[in-house]
């Protein structure tokens, strides 16, 4: 009875715009299907070598760093409204046209092109959370918006899996109509709203820095770069690694792709509402690395559909517990000047991991096998996780080292 009521405490007082930009953002991952079936569309279908599929990948990183950099701008300069509906309607088309390129230079163009478009929405969206979230609930207001992408990620792999057994054309087409719905919903909940103005304080007589000159939070980003690099394995690589060594069919990995999201959905609120409560935010992020390290070093010895299960589902708390408190440290940092610089070079720390993630893992597993790839994960991740218990003191002022984030 009292996990029931912590339960339900973890929903209450977020504001009906954070629930509103949650709704947007389902829609939207609902249709997100490109991207996990992107490794085994070009080794499957397109014929490509495994190695060629990694550096095509890669290509959808370069365009995340450029579109997270490019939207951070754009959302100090024009705002997270107009940046967040030009992203979502400008995917559109590009979707559709994705599987009219089927050599590896123009798919490589046209992925390319998507994800500067797509991730100029990442900035934007966390600077419109942090705009319309109440005083007390920021890191609960990411966890929504994270637990409206895990429940579309459930929905789109599941739904993908099914739709690429019949034609992978499907998979374009739909993200296309999830973009397009997902935009007009926006505008039309958004067009007329303005942010929680009377909550925002700003520092006076604080001097604006620029992120690109924060060396601590360069710092930061650094590590969440690297843990970016490390977890985002689990939309390339790791499909991969189910359909070749685990022998998983289509279905299967969009099953166990979206057992992932629902189980976020079912706990993220819950634990992050004890994470804030009880861990200091160092430890959270110390134990997601330590979580998400632990889930991937296991497929270094089993195989089995059983602990395939058990490895995603901790991974998942590592998830839980490492980027909605990412969201909140950087929120933090920025205070009232730059919040979408800010937001945008965590962005792309973020984004730099899909340039790293498809080339070096899969290289990787080429060449030492993917046991060694998932050992040194894990051992990686864990390391991260040390820097993260150690930098993040120095990012934040004493009381909100002694407790939260908000």
């Amino acid at each position: 009875m009292n996990i029931l009521k912590i339960y339900t405490d973890s929903y209450r007082g977020l504001s009906s715009e954070s629930w509103m930009l949650a709704i947007v953002m389902l829609i939207n991952r609902a249709g997100s299907m490109v991207l996990p079936f992107l490794g085994v569309y070009m080794t499957d279908h397109l014929g490509f070598e495994l190695d060629a599929a990694g550096l095509v990948l890669s290509s959808f990183g370069i365009g995340a760093v450029i579109g997270s950099w490019l939207g951070g701008i754009l959302t100090d300069k024009k705002g997270e409204f107009q940046t967040q509906y030009m992203s979502l309607f400008l995917s559109v088309p590009v979707f559709c046209l994705m599987p009219l390129f089927t050599t590896e230079i123009g798919l490589a163009a046209i992925i390319f092109t998507q994800s500067v478009i797509s991730e100029m929405f990442r900035p934007a969206n966390s600077v419109a959370i942090t705009k319309y979230a109440k005083k007390g609930n920021l890191t609960r207001s990411f966890s929504l918006n994270r637990m409206a992408v895990n429940l579309g990620f459930s929905i789109g792999p599941a739904l993908g899996g099914i739709l690429s057994a019949i034609s992978y054309d499907f998979l374009f087409y739909s993200n296309s109509a999830a973009a397009l719905l997902a935009g007009m919903t926006y505008v039309f909940f958004f067009r007329n709203r303005s942010g929680r103005k009377k909550e925002v304080k700003k520092d006076e007589g604080k001097k604006v820095v620029s992120p690109y000159r924060d060396h601590k939070f360069i710092v930061f980003s650094l590590l969440c770069m690297v843990f970016s690099v490390c977890f985002f394995q689990l939309l390339n690589t790791l499909p991969i690694f189910y359909k070749i060594e685990a022998g998983l069919s289509q279905q299967q990995i969009g099953m166990v792709l979206a057992y992932s999201g629902i189980f976020i959905v079912l706990t993220e609120m819950l634990l992050v509402h004890i994470a804030e409560k009880k861990i200091k935010l160092r430890i959270t992020l110390l134990l997601g690395s330590v979580f998400a390290g632990l889930g991937f070093g296991m497929l270094g010895w089993f195989n089995s559909l059983t602990i395939l299960f058990l490895s995603i589902t901790v991974m998942s708390l590592g998830e839980i517990w490492a980027f909605p408190f990412m969201s909140s440290v950087t929120a933090i940092r920025s205070g009232s000047g730059m919040p979408g610089a800010y937001m945008g070079l965590l962005g792309i720390g973020v984004s730099v991991s899909f340039i790293i993630t498809p080339f070096l893992g899969t290289y990787i597993a080429q060449e030492f096998g993917f046991k060694v790839l998932w050992m040194g994960t894990g051992i990686l991740l864990t390391l991260t996780g040390i820097g993260f218990y150690y930098q993040i003191p120095h990012l934040l002022r004493k009381e909100e080292q002694n407790k939260e984030t908000d």
